[in-house]
Order: C-alpha cells, then sequence, then structure tokens
C-alpha cells in the first residue's frame, strides 16, 4: 500500500488548520479585550521602548514653548500593572521617567499633573509627591495639578507636590486620611469545625490576620501606625493650603469626599476649570503667552488628542454617581499594607 497517497490531503489540511487556529487565537483575545477596540501587532516591534513625545494641541503663539501633561492614573502602587500579553508599567517608574524627560527637554516650561485615581499605597504616594517636589525645585519648572474623575487620598496627596491645584466642578476628591484593611474569618471557621493555630514569636506577630480576631493590644499598635500616617498626611495639606483655617482643615481632613467645588470653598484646591484653564495657569507661571501641548508615550501608543491615554488595565477603577466601585482584579492585586485610598462597596 502506497503509505504517501493521502500526503497531499494532509498538507492541504494542514495549510487551512494553521489560519483557523490564528483566527480562533484571535477572537478569543477579542472577547478577552471586551467592548473596546483592539489592535493587533504582528511581527517585530521596537526594542527601543524610550519614551516618544507627540504634540497634541498647537498654538500658533507658542514659538517654541511646550507644556507636558503627565498622567498619573489609576491604583497608586510601586508595582507592576497587568496587562493582556504584557507585565504593565510601574505607575512610580513611569511618572520618574516622564518627569526626567520634562527636566531635561528645553522648550517644555511647565508640566500638568494630570491625576485620575482614587489613592494607593502610603509609600507609592509619597514617593510620588517626593519626585514632583525634587523636579520642581531642581528644574524651576511650575507644575499645575488637574484633578479628574477622582483625585482622592493618595491621588490628592501626589497633587498636593504641585503649585497650583484645579479640579473639575464634578471631579471627586478629599478622603484625607489612611486605611488598613484587616477582615476576620475566624467566627465562619469556628462554626465549621476549624481552628487557627499560629505559632508566632510575638503577641502582634498576627495582628490583622484573617485567621484571627484582634485583641485590644494589637488593635492599638496597628492605630499608632495608622496615626502616624495619617499625621504625615496633614503636615502636606497644612504645608500646601496654609490659608484653610483650623475649623475647616478639622472637616476636609476627616476622610470624607466632597466635589470639586465643595474643595474650592473650603480652600483645598485654588481652582475650578479644565485642561486649558490647567495650561493656562501653567503657562503663566512658566513667563509664556502660550504653548503648545504635548505627551510623552511609548513608540506603538496611539496619541491623536491631549485625551489620548493608555489603555485600561485590570488594575482600573469605575465611577458612578453613588459610588466608587474598584474591581475584583485590583482588590486581588493589592498587596497587604496601609493605603491612602478611598474605597467604597
Amino acid at each position: 500500500m502506497d503509505r504517501n497517497k493521502h500526503a497531499p490531503h494532509r498538507r492541504c489540511a494542514s495549510r487551512w488548520l494553521t489560519p483557523l487556529v490564528f483566527v480562533a487565537a484571535a477572537a478569543w483575545l477579542a472577547a478577552l479585550s471586551g467592548c473596546g477596540p483592539t489592535t493587533f501587532v504582528v511581527g517585530v516591534t521596537p526594542g527601543d521602548q524610550r519614551l516618544k513625545k507627540t504634540v497634541v494641541a498647537r498654538d500658533e503663539k507658542a514659538g517654541g514653548s511646550q507644556v507636558a501633561i503627565i498622567d498619573v492614573s489609576g491604583l497608586i502602587a510601586n508595582a507592576e500593572r497587568r496587562g493582556l500579553l504584557r507585565s504593565g508599567e510601574n505607575p512610580v517608574a513611569t511618572l520618574q521617567e516622564k518627569l526626567a524627560e520634562a527636566a531635561a527637554d528645553r522648550s517644555v516650561v511647565a508640566v500638568i499633573l494630570r491625576i485620575n485615581s482614587p489613592g494607593g499605597t502610603v509609600t507609592a504616594s509619597d514617593v510620588m509627591h517626593r519626585e514632583i517636589e525634587r523636579f520642581r525645585l531642581q528644574t524651576g519648572k511650575p507644575v499645575v495639578a488637574l484633578m479628574m474623575d477622582v483625585a482622592a487620598s493618595g491621588g490628592y496627596y501626589v497633587a498636593l507636590a504641585a503649585d497650583e491645584m484645579v479640579a473639575h466642578p464634578t471631579t471627586i476628591t478629599g478622603s484625607v486620611g489612611v486605611i488598613v484593611q484587616t477582615i476576620s474569618v475566624e467566627p465562619a471557621l469556628a462554626r465549621l469545625g476549624v481552628r487557627a493555630d499560629a505559632i508566632k514569636s510575638g503577641s502582634n506577630k498576627d495582628a490583622g490576620s484573617p485567621l484571627s480576631t484582634m485583641d485590644a493590644a494589637q488593635r492599638a499598635t496597628l492605630q499608632a501606625l495608622v496615626d502616624d500616617f495619617y499625621e504625615r498626611f496633614l503636615d502636606r495639606v497644612r504645608d500646601a493650603r496654609p490659608s484653610v483655617d483650623p475649623a475647616t482643615m478639622a472637616e476636609a481632613t476627616d476622610g470624607r469626599v466632597y466635589s470639586g467645588t465643595k474643595a474650592l470653598e473650603m480652600g483645598m484646591i485654588d481652582g475650578l476649570g479644565d485642561l486649558y484653564a490647567a495650561l493656562g495657569r501653567a503657562v503663566g507661571r512658566a513667563g509664556v503667552a502660550s504653548a503648545d501641548l504635548v505627551l510623552y508615550h511609548r513608540p506603538l501608543d496611539y496619541v491623536a488628542s491631549p485625551y489620548a491615554q493608555a489603555p485600561a488595565s485590570a488594575n482600573a477603577a469605575q465611577v458612578n454617581l453613588l459610588q466608587l466601585n474598584v474591581d475584583a482584579g485590583l482588590l486581588a492585586d493589592m498587596p497587604a499594607g496601609a493605603y491612602y485610598l478611598w474605597v467604597m462597596p
């Protein structure tokens, strides 16, 4: 019997099977990406991922002057965000990289720090704050913070490092405070006849563990930590908003959130407006008549307008009129620790 008799048919089937597998894989990836537009890049991607600069709004009178928009979006944490087929970027590292570009770029006369974040970890928020302060002191270039949908808790903390703070009337801001979120499943385990038995080096070693219930001493230990971080936050607010009277300051820093309009009434920001209002303040502080708006971005990012941003990651926060919904992916990725973070269930 000729063993190669059916070989042409097998080769033909193989030629059809390969593209079908590719189409099926592409459809699967498209389903994962949700309803938004999806771009597939097939081939060799650039090895050089250094930031590029694109003019996103021109002004005929700019005379070569530029204002760079630098975004701080999503959960603030010194960790990479997960993404489809990629590890994502570390928001702290990305901020520092973009500030370094703006510092070295002689045509950039000022920065608009555009914030859309419910906050994040205490340390990452503080690192961002310090990087912005260092940029201002070393370059002399002004920074105007522009608050978008949410600039609460750690988002507000970062904004305090700017020369001026501008919010939309509908911005949600405030939430000045610290949270260490704990949960105890010990009562539920007890009903199942399960008992945790930790071997620990000290009485406070398992403070906050979900397998046990905190006693008074353990709670006091964690409360002291929260109070320490809260006082640091208050110091930042007092330094940046010295004209706010003590009674208003106490109200504005008790953890509540408020609109941009209310924030202006309390003196917690400098003005209301949009991107172009922030641009006006930035060029005024820079001592120029006008400037083009530019964005720093990765080589393959599509940047067509001042509102262009990176695709939403698994750590994106969604906002509606009643609450801030943080998806399960964000909560699953949040490391243990203290947070300057606004979260409503």
